[in-house]
């Protein structure tokens, strides 16, 4: 690897290697524990992707809960005819997770610790093939692009969080960061007239693009989320409901379960409402603050969501790497901490989710460790951006602390 700087030869090694291993589970030649992951690609997508190419949404199946640029992700194999839909989903995700390393490498200041490599070479895969095995890597690719090119250029940023939200919604929490101001300005405007043109353009183009937000009105208690772990806890304790394979998760059902799900729900607000009067009340803007914030913001929404699915953890690895770029990011022990929870998430799903659909001890506890870090990450998170941006370290100099502040030019 001579072509790699200093200090970046090592992470793309172990980068190589976790890469082929997780290509080799997914494509079968070794066998991970647990329950096979790989159905959602052989059956539930490329069921999809029959129902997408006659020009249709699926509009029969309740488990299709995405907004309608997702017929991109999931008609994306077509790209590679000469291979399996399967085989071809899986190189296309390979593709996006080389194309993050590489953009991660190439905004690294020459001189800096690779911790941002070091957390996506790590962090992807230790939630084991799920994370190949979901169309989540291609989202978390555009968001980090998004605030990688954000830096500078607030249009781009605001048009490929707008394209991402059209994939899984979620990245439009990547605008809650951009400074006041034109930069704040040109970012939103440009979200909002990608976001109006693409979805009139799938409206016009294909039957039922909104059907998804029917289908996630209609969601329940996932048994990973948080909430969910009152009724692990009710169960041992006389409550009379079950677990249902629902709306494309494993979700509780039985009494009580609308009003978890609803106070679920609440705290999402609430989270929002806090959100935004940070960004009220934000006097100053960091270079990192873009990417602090779009990282506090996905993790608040993450933690309080009725569903906590194992996929979405690559999100915030994704954000966490985009952060720890730049040396002056408070979101180090963040970050952090949600390395461990995802690698606490490997074991609660596939590797012992048995033990978590049965509520006994095992699954409890390891759904306990999984959503207190993630918890307790959001809770420092959100205590680190409220404070304000950190004071450049040392030995950054005036001209590089300026190129953070460069988004409205």
């Amino acid at each position: 690897m001579a072509w790699a700087p200093r200090g970046t030869a090592l992470p793309l090694a172990v980068w190589v290697l976790t890469r082929t291993a997780l290509l080799l589970f997914v494509l079968g030649p070794l066998t991970f524990p647990g329950p096979d992951v790989t159905t959602d690609v052989s059956v539930i997508y490329r069921g999809w992707y029959e129902v997408l190419r006659t020009g249709t949404f699926p509009l029969d199946d309740v488990t299709w809960q995405y907004p309608p640029a997702a017929a991109l992700a999931i008609l994306s194999p077509g790209l590679l005819p000469w291979l399996p839909y399967d085989t071809a989903f899986y190189v296309l995700v390979f593709l996006c997770d080389l194309l993050v390393l590489l953009m991660l490498r190439a905004a690294r200041r020459p001189g800096t610790a690779p911790w941002a490599l070091w957390t996506w070479v790590a962090g992807v895969p230790l939630l084991g093939p799920t994370v190949y095995a979901r169309y989540d890597l291609m989202v978390t690719a555009v968001a980090v692009a998004a605030l990688l090119a954000g830096a500078r250029r607030p249009r781009v940023l605001g048009a490929l969080a707008a394209f991402g939200a059209l994939l899984k919604v979620w990245p439009v929490l990547l605008l809650v960061g951009v400074e006041r101001g034109r930069a704040s300005r040109r970012a939103w405007g440009t979200a909002a007239v990608t976001a109006a043109a693409l979805t009139a353009g799938f409206a016009l183009a294909m039957p039922g693009a909104t059907a998804f937000l029917g289908f996630q009105r209609d969601r329940g208690t996932e048994v990973e989320s948080l909430g969910a772990l009152v009724f692990h806890v009710a169960r041992h304790l006389g409550w009379h409901g079950e677990v249902l394979l629902n709306y494309g998760s494993v979700e509780f059902m039985g009494p009580y379960v609308g009003l978890v799900s609803t106070l679920a729900l609440a705290l999402s607000a609430a989270a929002l409402v806090w959100l935004l009067v940070w960004r009220l009340r934000a006097r100053e803007w960091g270079p990192a603050t873009t990417a602090d914030a779009a990282f506090t913001a996905v993790l608040l929404f993450t933690v309080t969501s009725r569903v906590i699915s194992p996929q979405y953890l690559v999100w915030l690895v994704g954000l966490a790497a985009v952060c720890l770029v730049r040396p002056e990011t408070r979101m180090g022990r963040p970050a952090l901490l949600v390395l461990a929870a995802t690698a606490v998430t490997v074991l609660e799903f596939p590797v012992w989710f048995g033990h978590v659909v049965a509520s006994d001890a095992l699954g409890i506890g390891l759904l306990v460790a999984r959503n207190g870090l993630l918890v307790a990450a959001a809770v420092v998170a959100g205590r680190r951006l409220w404070r304000g941006p950190a004071a450049a370290p040392a030995g950054v100099s005036p001209a590089a602390r300026a190129d953070g502040r460069a988004t409205a030019r």
